[in-house]
This record gives structure tokens, sequence and C-alpha cells, in this order.
């Protein structure tokens, strides 16, 4: 039993046992070479994190560099959907729901968490891309860029074992687990928006549906139930992961769709046939019911869904609250490849969702948060 191998759970674990006896000391004497390589991914990530649309190019540009690397087009996804969620609150139907006050204030909850993520994990990949030039392993400048002893742990084993799934989902626990104290147990957010949106905006306004499009019209995905729940998201990244990456011809589908669809934040992107960034209406004038099962009625107008330049300014982030979210092993048994191969059939429940928000925008009701 003494000479058998470790699991690779086994090894990530004992390592970040030892790392936790010893947190990392973060020294000022480095090298000139490393000082201006630090320097140089501050300055890349900060250009590239001024708003959701050159967040989520970035994502896919460093997937096509780094295919390995399955996180970054995970997350360009998801960020897509992150765009999407932000316009649809200058859209069509929620314009008609919320209050202008709490259309900000929902767009700064999103906003933050997009930001927070990408200041994350953005330096950790031009981390691994410089390493990849110097051929020689850069992690140990990770505390330097305020990133978890977790994730310094996983790009140190992923270097050597080149594990592209445990990567990843490394990733997702370390992104949801970032968010869960400087976001999702903030105390303005849990008062402004948690409190409020939770439950209201599940059924009501489908915030909580992702959704990977493909060419066609087809689209895959998954709803996220308990938003709160740092657990339950963990799990939606894996159940994402398994739709995404585990189905070969659908990831060629969807990275074929991503690379032809440049992100706008406008759901025309993936079904012209139903949304324009052009609004159609005329104001003041109430329409009838225009969709069925996702179709437009004859002669119907689009429905509104704006781009994203032109429904939201840029907005300056203050610095992410330090701390290292790491604190109990148990976290490794995420990393645990056990779910298979998923369909992500959610074309009938999105359907369901938009049709209706239609009913109630059309019936301007008021939701009962908003009372």
């Amino acid at each position: 039993m003494r000479n058998r191998h470790k699991t690779p759970l086994e090894s990530i674990r004992e390592e970040l046992r030892k790392r936790k006896k010893r947190p990392p000391a973060i020294s000022n004497a480095l090298a000139l070479s490393d000082h201006k390589l630090l320097n140089k991914i501050r300055l890349l990530t900060h250009e590239r994190n001024l708003n959701n649309l050159t967040r989520t190019k970035a994502y896919l540009e460093f997937y096509l560099r780094h295919p390995e690397v399955h996180w970054a087009f995970l997350g360009h996804m998801v960020s897509r959907n992150g765009g999407w969620n932000m316009t649809d609150l200058k859209g069509e139907f929620l314009t008609k729901l919320l209050s202008e006050k709490e259309q900000e204030t929902f767009f700064h909850f999103l906003e933050r968490g997009n930001w927070l993520i990408f200041q994350d994990v953005y330096p950790q990949f031009l981390l691994y891309e410089e390493s990849l030039k110097q051929n020689r392993p850069l992690f140990y400048l990770m505390p330097h860029l305020q990133v978890s002893i977790f994730m310094e742990t996983i790009w140190n084993y992923f270097w050597r074992v080149r594990d592209s799934y445990l990567l990843c989902i490394a990733l997702v626990i370390n992104e949801q687990s970032y968010l869960e104290q400087r976001v999702i147990q903030n105390a303005h957010y849990q008062k402004e928006v948690l409190s409020k949106l939770e439950f209201q905006l599940q059924d009501w306004l489908s915030f909580n549906q992702i959704l990977f499009p493909s060419e066609g019209e087809k689209i895959k995905g998954q709803t996220l139930h308990q938003f709160q729940s740092l657990h339950e998201r963990i799990l939606l990244g894996k159940r994402l992961y398994a739709i995404l990456f585990k189905n070969k011809e659908f990831h060629a589908q969807a990275l074929d769709w991503a690379k032809l669809h440049p992100h706008t934040g406008s759901r025309r992107d993936y079904w012209p046939h139903l949304f324009h960034y052009v609004n159609e209406g005329i104001p003041g004038i109430a329409y009838p019911l225009r969709l069925k099962s996702c179709r437009l009625l004859k002669g119907a107008r689009k429905i509104y869904s704006p781009k994203l330049e032109y429904a939201w300014k840029h907005v300056s982030q203050p610095e992410a609250e330090p701390g290292d979210w790491f604190q109990d092993l148990n976290v490794v048994d995420y990393l645990e490849d056990d779910i298979g191969m998923m369909d992500g059939e959610i074309k009938s429940e999105y359907c369901k969702a938009l049709g209706r928000l239609e009913v109630a925008a059309l019936a301007q009701k008021t939701i009962p948060f908003l009372e």
C-alpha cells in the first residue's frame, strides 16, 4: 500500500496541505525580468478588462492559442451569457418590469462579477503562456498577482500532467469561490440585488439559464437553481463542462459558431429570426403577443435586444478585495470526474421562460418585489 501510486486528487490534496502550512511570503526580491513580466501582465489584463465585450473576446482568443486550457472557452461562452443578461436590462421586456434604478443596480452586480473573474483568471492565463515561451513554470509569481495558493498548486500540477479537465474544474471552483465573499456574500449586493431578485427572477426572467448556441438556431445549456449556493454553482460549472467538452461533435459546432459570430451582447447573435438590436417598435403603442414556441407570429416585429455598447457605458471598478478564499481541503473532492456526457436540452424551457416574460411585459405586470 505504501508503494502504490497516489491518485491525482491525493497528490493535489497532499500538496495543498503542505502549502497551507507555509502560506506564500511575497518577497520583493524578484529578478528585474519578473517585475517586468508582472507589470506587463497587469497592463494587458487592465486593457482587456474594459467591459464584457473585451473580456469575452480575450477568452476566445486565448483558447484558440491554447486549446488545452478548456476553461478559456467555457469562460467565453458563459461570459456571452453575462453580456446578454446585461443588455436584457435595457431590452424590450425588462425595461417595462424594472425601474431605471433597479436596472442600474442589477447591471452593476453583473458587471462586478464579470470584472472580478477576469482580473483573477486572465493573469493566470498570461503567466501560463509566458511559462510556455520560457519553457519553465513561472507559477511562483502567482502570489504577486493575488492568485489563490489553490490555483498555484493546480497550475504546477497541470504543468507536469497536462490534465485539461482537472485544470478547468479547478478554475470553476476557484472563480466561484473567489466571487463568494466579494459578490455573493457582499452586504450591498445581498440587500439590493439578491434578497430582491434571487427567487423572483428565477422563474420570471430566465436569468438562471446558461445558453450555448450553435449553428442552425440550436442551443444547449443548463438552468441554475439556488444561485446563492456556492455548491450549486460549482456543480453547474461541471455540468456545463460536460455539455461543452464531452460531446466532441457539439464542441466543434459551438466553437465554429463562436468564431463566426463576434459577441455584441445582443441576443440577435444567436437567434436573428427572433431578436434585433434595432428597436422596431413605436413608443407608447402596446403590441399584442408575438411569440409562439420561440417563433414570431406572422407579420410580428422582432424583440428588441440592444448591443452592449449602446446599452451601457464603461464602468470603472474599485480594486478587488484582498484575501485567499482557500481554507478547506474538501474542495478537492469537486475535481472528481463524475459527470458523463450530457445532452443539455434547454430550448423548450428557455422558450417557456421567454413566453412568460413577454406576457408579463405586455401586461406591465408588477413583479412582487418591485412594489
